[in-house]
Formats: structure tokens, C-alpha cells, sequence
């Protein structure tokens, strides 16, 4: 055998080696915690859906799946706190269209939300709900119109803060109808509510999964719906189009992702064992009961999408006006 035969045998051997020893690593990961981080406050939609996904999870693998709320600058300081994390499958990022927005209003982010994550899979969409206070008095979207154009500038409406999608859903309905209302910004829609309930604020666009318990029990009165269809968890409720605005769409997401770097047979574990969570009937009905609609579509999907969602909001943002130095 040639010293150069030697050479390329002992390069095959290191590589099966090597190979060998990554797929023992996946077959036993997670041997510690894993935790499901994201930028925004318990309550909030991506907390209940991390919730319920992390509790399935923890019971996959056997391991405890930590939910850490990191709340802040619109979604941007936990989705840079997780670009910055270990890559090794024990920090999973739950992006959220609050991602897609910030890449277009924000002049420097700390991260790099294409870059610094790896796809691993869709989670769940959710349209937002047009909600007011109880004592406004309209009953539908062509009476608030009516309502506001009659007072200008005297209907305020709450958002999760400047750029947000519920900030920017309200921008969108103030373009179309002509209306002059008062956007006020919170810190996260949770903060929002006690002012709505009160009739300090008369409206919120929010988050279906955020929202649904609050119509239920009477405190706000639903409007709309911002997605293409009704919700099936809200069947009574139009859409923004039924209600005379034809084309009006602004659908919320969350998705799975982990820091770029991580070992692609440790992302794909976390792919089947998350995908297989989403799967489970329980799942789909409780989250589907809260008006959120369970995806768990491929990585490459999930990377289109993403790409897609930047394009589409940076419009949103750019005709809002709304930018964030």
C-alpha cells in the first residue's frame, strides 16, 4: 500500500468514524433541559403555543422543555439573545412575524434573522381579531368606520408596541378606510388589555390564540377577523373582506428555528419529534380550539416562507411610515 493509499484510507475511516459518532450524539440528545425561547411575555400568543408544544416534547424526550419569556424591543431582544446561544439543539427560537417585520423597520438589528437561524419548521398561523371595548358603540366594521370618520382622532386602538403587526394591522386600516384613529404602543399586548377593558383604549388588532378567552367571557366584543377566512374557533365573526374591505389580510405566525451551526442530524431530530407533536390530535384540538391553524410543513418551506414574509411586510412597514433607529 502506497503512503498515498494509506492517506485516503485513514481519511474514509476518520469520516465513517466521525459520522458514526454524530448519529450516537442524535440517538441520545437531549440528555439536559432543552429550552423553547422567545421574545415575547407569558400570555401572549407564542407563549400559550409554546406552552402546550413544549409540554409534549418534554414527554417525547423525556427531558424537561423550559419555556424562557425574553420580552423587549419588539420581539428583538430574545431573538438576538437565541442567534447568540449555543449551537447545539438546546435553545429552539420560536420566530415570530414580528421577525419577518423587524428585518424592514429597524435600521440595525443585533442578529440577522435569515443568517443566524436554521429553519426547522412552520408551527401555526393565526389571523389577529379586530376587538373593542364592549361600551363603543358600533356593532361591525362599517359602523366603526362610519363612527370614526364622524371623530376624528378621538378612537384610540393599543398595539404591542411600535411596528408590531397588531400596530401594523391598524396602520393598514386607517390607509384603506380613511380613518383618523390614535395608535397607542404597549410593552406587548398583555400590558394593553387592563386599558381596554377599562375603555381607556376603545380597540386592538391582537392575536386570535391572545384574545379568544377575553370575547368568550364577554370583556371585549370581536369585530373581525384579519385572515382570508373565518376562524373556525370564531364562526360567527367576519372576515375584514366580508366586512367590506376586500383583500385585508394579515396573518400572525410562529415557527421553530435553532442557531445556525447546529449539527443537521440534531435539527432534524428536533424537526420529526416537533412535526410528530403537531400531529397529535390533542394538540391541533386545543390550539385549534384557540383559533390557531397547526402547520408543521418541511424545512425548506419553512425557509421559503420566511423569505416570503420579509417581502411582504416590508411593504406594510414602508407605507405605515413606521421605522425604528
Amino acid at each position: 500500500m502506497t503512503v498515498k493509499t494509506l492517506l485516503v484510507a485513514l481519511a474514509a475511516a476518520s469520516a465513517a468514524f466521525a459520522t458514526t459518532l454524530a448519529h450516537a450524539d442524535t440517538a441520545q440528545w437531549p440528555t439536559k433541559p432543552v429550552k423553547i425561547l422567545f421574545g415575547f411575555p407569558a400570555a401572549s400568543a407564542t407563549d400559550v403555543i409554546a406552552r402546550t408544544v413544549g409540554q409534549k416534547l418534554s414527554q417525547k424526550w423525556g427531558q424537561s422543555v423550559i419555556i424562557d419569556n425574553r420580552p423587549g424591543a419588539g420581539g428583538n431582544l430574545g431573538s438576538a439573545m437565541a442567534a447568540k446561544a449555543p449551537a447545539d439543539g438546546y435553545t429552539i427560537f420560536f420566530g415570530t412575524v414580528a421577525n419577518a417585520i423587524s428585518a424592514s423597520l429597524y435600521s440595525k438589528l443585533d442578529y440577522d434573522y435569515l443568517k443566524d437561524f436554521t429553519p426547522i419548521t412552520l408551527v401555526a398561523t393565526t389571523p389577529l381579531v379586530l376587538v373593542a371595548n364592549p361600551a363603543l358603540p358600533v356593532k361591525n366594521v362599517k359602523e366603526l368606520i362610519e363612527y370614526a370618520k364622524a371623530n376624528p382622532n378621538k378612537l384610540n386602538f393599543g398595539s404591542g408596541g411600535v411596528g408590531t403587526s397588531n400596530h401594523l394591522a391598524g396602520e393598514m386600516f386607517k390607509s384603506e378606510t380613511g380613518t383618523q384613529l390614535v395608535h397607542v404602543a404597549y410593552k406587548g399586548t398583555p400590558a394593553a388589555y387592563n386599558d381596554l377593558f377599562s375603555g381607556q383604549i376603545s380597540l386592538m388588532w391582537d392575536n386570535i390564540v391572545a384574545v379568544t378567552n377575553h370575547i368568550k367571557s364577554g370583556r371585549l366584543k370581536p369585530l373581525a377577523v384579519t385572515s382570508a377566512q373565518r376562524a373556525p374557533s370564531l364562526p360567527d365573526v367576519p372576515t375584514m373582506a366580508e366586512a367590506g374591505l376586500p383583500g385585508f389580510e394579515a396573518v400572525s405566525w410562529i415557527g421553530a428555528l435553532v442557531p445556525v451551526g447546529t449539527p443537521q442530524p440534531i435539527v432534524d431530530k428536533i424537526h420529526a419529534d416537533l412535526v410528530a407533536v403537531l400531529r397529535m390530535p390533542e394538540v391541533k384540538q386545543q390550539l385549534g380550539a384557540l383559533g390557531a391553524v397547526v402547520v408543521g410543513n418541511s424545512q425548506e418551506q419553512f425557509a421559503a416562507w420566511n423569505r416570503n414574509e420579509i417581502t411582504k411586510w416590508s411593504k406594510a412597514v414602508k407605507d405605515s411610515g413606521a421605522r425604528i433607529d
